[in-house]
């Protein structure tokens, strides 16, 4: 008798990220190379297995269909089946701000254009809005989960509640007020309490967002870092992203943003520093020493202007690194197969070294690497049995991706995210032939005209 299933999975190629020798043989059946194996780890005419939102089995094709009766049996021909993308920073609601103040220098963008708004129109509907769009976007390009840091995150989470993504939700903490909270105690009073409500969520998970060392004081970070010990949540805050970011903490504080962290015992396991743009050979050291993650967000630095980060130093010293978007006001797209590609690429122009970040580092560290610095490798991030059916579907069928001699290479430098057909969170289908689900193009639509015309009329 065959045993139950409720999803049967038969794309051309199965990239499961960690290598073959992770599943068991007698079970999967055989990975080794024999024809059916990519140099690139790619598994060729093989199944994916999902029951009750988990990856059951990975095992040919054949095998599957012999083994396993499933409620559903979707047959991908010319498709690569992935782990989904996981975002490892965002700003998502700031969606709104698509546009608003591009062409400027950080500092710049941040006063003279992003602060005054949203100062003037941030709230929670605003936030609610912004999510959804932001959910939209990254699920129909791959994105199943994302690392958020934004105000009103309890908005955020019931948004993604909605569309059904993952989300780690940043309890931001800044130590001047805004429409969402009044000083440090306030942010983290609320982010706990949100905390406290939702932690049951199977889709939510959360992390301590302190924006950046430049808003943030040593007596608030010394609270945090404890927070963090005692509920074993990451920390994730924007870290050395620009030159003046640096030469600013060196006049007030007298070291560099890294050592001053480091010296209030931030650094850990547990940290994620985002962008890492002006880090020297010691402090790539530091991170690598201390088991620090990076977010990697090219694009973002490129379009403020900030620099490009040392993925080669990074990948040298074993830094764990995954790739953000930030927030689509400073990208502007919310699009990890851009920023796989931008990535790799760049890497090799400042390196000099065409061998460094290939391509099936790129991937891993837009899934596997993000989902380890969240501390999720162990539910999401590659095609294991055993963890959560987070998948996404890519067509390499067309005459662009032809002919196809390494399905891994064709998914960072060919394919973008206008390939990605079907996505699945939790075994749940959130993309079905690159249509939403769950939610409606034209109403999300309408509530981003609706805050153009607010933020057109206020300015």
């Amino acid at each position: 008798m065959k045993a139950p299933a409720d999803l049967l999975l038969l794309p051309q190629w199965v990239v499961p990220v960690e290598p073959a020798g992770a599943y068991d043989s007698a079970r999967a059946g055989s990975l080794s190379r024999s024809g059916s194996e990519y140099p690139c780890g790619a598994l060729a005419d093989h199944a994916v297995v999902v029951q009750d939102g988990r990856i059951l089995d990975v095992l040919p094709a054949d095998a599957a269909q012999a083994r396993y009766a499933a409620v559903q049996t979707l047959a991908l021909p010319g498709h690569a089946l992935i782990p989904g993308l996981v975002n490892l920073h965002g700003h998502a609601a700031m969606s709104l701000f698509r546009g608003l103040a591009d062409d400027l220098p950080l500092m710049d963008w941040l006063n003279q254009r992003i602060w005054p708004a949203e100062k003037q129109h941030v709230s929670e509907a605003f936030v609610r809005d912004g999510t959804l769009l932001a959910a939209a976007e990254m699920l129909s390009g791959g994105i199943t989960a994302c690392n958020d840091m934004y105000f009103f995150p309890q908005a955020a989470g019931e948004a993604y509640l909605q569309a059904g993504m993952r989300a780690t939700l940043g309890m931001i903490v800044l130590e001047f007020p805004s429409a969402y909270a009044v000083d440090a105690d306030d942010y983290l009073a609320k982010g706990l309490a949100l905390r406290d409500e939702l932690k049951d969520e199977p889709l939510l998970a959360f992390a301590f967002a302190p924006h950046a060392p430049y808003t943030i004081a040593d007596a608030t970070f010394d609270r945090i870092n404890t927070l963090a010990e005692q509920l074993g949540l990451p920390i994730h805050t924007h870290i050395h992203e620009t030159a003046d970011e640096i030469r600013d903490s060196l006049t007030q504080y007298g070291v560099r943003p890294l050592e001053r962290l480091a010296r209030l015992g931030l650094l850990g396991p547990n940290f994620i520093g985002v962008h890492a743009v002006h880090v020297n050979d010691a402090e790539i050291e530091l991170l690598a020493q201390h088991g620090c993650h990076v977010a990697h967000c090219p694009s973002s630095n490129l379009k403020l202007a900030s620099g490009i980060a040392p993925m080669a130093q990074f990948a040298a010293a074993g830094v764990n690194v995954g790739f953000g978007t930030d927030g689509a006001a400073s990208n502007n797209r919310l699009d990890l197969f851009a920023e796989m590609r931008l990535a790799a690429l760049l890497a090799k122009g400042a390196s000099g070294n065409a061998a460094v970040l290939p391509a099936a580092a790129a991937l891993r560290a837009a899934t596997l690497g993000a989902a380890r610095a969240l501390n999720l490798d162990d539910r999401i991030g590659s095609i294991v049995p055993g963890k959560r059916a987070d998948l996404v579907a890519v067509d390499l069928h067309a005459l662009s991706s032809q002919p196809v001699f390494d399905p891994v290479s064709h998914l960072v430098y060919v394919a973008g995210r206008e390939h990605v057909t079907h996505v699945w969170v939790d075994g749940k289908l959130k993309l079905n032939d690159r249509r939403l689900v769950d939610l409606e193009p034209d109403d999300l639509a309408a509530r981003a005209a609706y805050w153009r015309a607010k933020l057109t009329a206020q300015g």
